[in-house]
């Protein structure tokens, strides 16, 4: 059995906890650069702001209908999130963190009312941190995940789910056949794991409801579809395919890449920005064991503008695979040497680390340096994430970067960011009796 707890709006609710005049009224988190809404209050959704929307196409709704839109503030985000999880960590004893505001919870062992034992996790989370959560319930993944959409719903949109199974949905009470009737009311594109693309060929092959994909036989979605698609219609039926902390695939790319707040010319914050931007993607890469053959960068205009526009881009060979920051940061410099162009109001920049390889393959060859070296550079890397994990990321970083608090030309653009509550100490709420 799986409970899946999942914090209802996530960032607005880390946002209300500390504005709580935001209560009741339509809010918005931006994405980087203020660009579109990356959530949404229920009071937002009613007002018709979809998922993605850009923010230009919404902005009229602050003067009519009182909207107010926040920048997105991940560091508060992310520490509430470690601070919710660990205590949706109670309710069993194993867990999955999903996502920043998702936690699987393994119930296996676990007896009792499971559902008055979720009520009364929720209501700790809501009473000690201040977000709100549903939870749902099922004998496998997809069905609690299924279940805890059921939960929202029921909560969030009267009569598209049976009231009782607000806030928290446990399956394992309901006969099979009342589980049925909860798929049949949900649409397939709803399931976790079926996409828009799935979603389209099942409806055309005449899949509606996430009941009619339960039906279908499982040999027959594995031909017309895939084994994803198999192990989801058999999750469905209450088969667990999937078990908790199922590793997933190591990347075959990474990249990090950003929108600059306003267009950059000069080839100064052009090297600082690709600077930090090969140091973040080296840092993912160190977090699934990689090593890199390959440095991407890439540099480009806006094409929604009327400047002259320019786009270019060039890979760069390591001379030996390697997750050495010193390393990739200076292939990601020789290559935007060779494709910058004065003269252009540069709008992204961006850097791909390829042919990603298991950190342990190790490739020999005449050895060009001290023979401690690569180990010298494996332990500084080492103690770089950990002073980085401990004191927040870019406590250290390549001098290319930029050290200091001073603004950058190509930093994006947060006008409308709150302060880091819970994680500076010059932000910290004061107060007073």
């Amino acid at each position: 059995m799986f409970a899946l707890v999942d914090g209802n709006n996530f960032y607005v609710s880390c946002e209300r906890v500390f504005r709580p005049s935001l209560e009741g009224i339509p809010v918005v988190v931006l994405s980087n650069n203020d660009g579109c809404a990356i959530a949404r209050s229920n009071e937002a959704k009613a007002l018709g702001v979809k998922m993605a929307q850009p923010w230009h196409e919404i902005r009229h709704l602050e003067e009519s209908d009182g909207l107010v839109a926040l920048s997105a503030n991940f560091a508060l985000y992310g520490d509430m999130s470690d601070r919710m999880m660990s205590l949706a960590a109670g309710l069993g004893p194993t867990q999955e963190i999903y996502s920043i505001d998702e936690s699987f919870i393994g119930l296996d062992g676990v007896r009792g009312d499971l559902k008055a034992r979720s009520m009364a996790m929720r209501s700790r989370i809501l009473s000690w941190i201040g977000i709100p959560c549903c939870v749902g319930i099922g004998p496998t993944k997809t069905l609690a995940k299924f279940a805890n959409n059921v939960a929202k719903s029921a909560e969030r949109k009267p009569g598209s789910y049976p009231v009782e199974h607000a806030q928290v949905c446990d399956l394992s009470k309901l006969e099979r056949s009342q589980v049925d009737e909860l798929l049949e009311a949900t649409d397939v594109g709803d399931i976790w794991g079926i996409g828009p693309r799935i979603g389209k060929q099942l409806r055309e092959g005449g899949i509606a409801t996430a009941a009619g994909l339960a039906r279908l036989d499982p040999a027959t979605a594995r031909a017309r579809f895939s084994v994803m698609v198999e192990r989801t219609v058999r999750e469905l039926r209450g088969v667990a395919c999937i078990s908790l902390d199922d590793p997933a695939e190591p990347k075959q790319q990474i990249a990090c890449t950003r929108s600059f707040g306003r267009p950059v010319e000069a080839y100064g914050p052009l090297v600082e920005a690709v600077s930090e931007f090969a140091s973040r993607a080296a840092e993912k890469l160190r977090s699934q064991s990689s090593h890199a053959g390959d440095v991407l960068v890439f540099i480009r205009t806006s094409p929604f503008r009327k400047d002259p526009q320019y786009s270019r881009s060039i890979i760069v060979p390591l001379r030996r695979p390697c997750s050495d920051t010193s390393a990739i940061v200076d292939a990601a410099l020789l290559g935007l040497r060779a494709i910058y162009q004065p003269g252009f109001k540069l709008a992204k920049a961006g850097v791909m680390l390829m042919e990603l390889r298991p950190a342990a393959q190790e490739q020999f060859e005449l050895c060009l340096e001290e023979p401690e070296a690569g180990r010298d550079k494996a332990r500084l890397m080492q103690a770089l994430d950990s002073v980085n994990d401990r004191w927040g990321r870019g406590s250290i970083k390549v001098g290319s970067a930029k050290i200091g608090q001073t603004p950058r030309d190509w930093s994006m653009k947060q006008q409308r960011r709150t302060p880091a509550y819970t994680t500076e100490w010059d932000d910290m709420p004061i107060a007073r009796s």
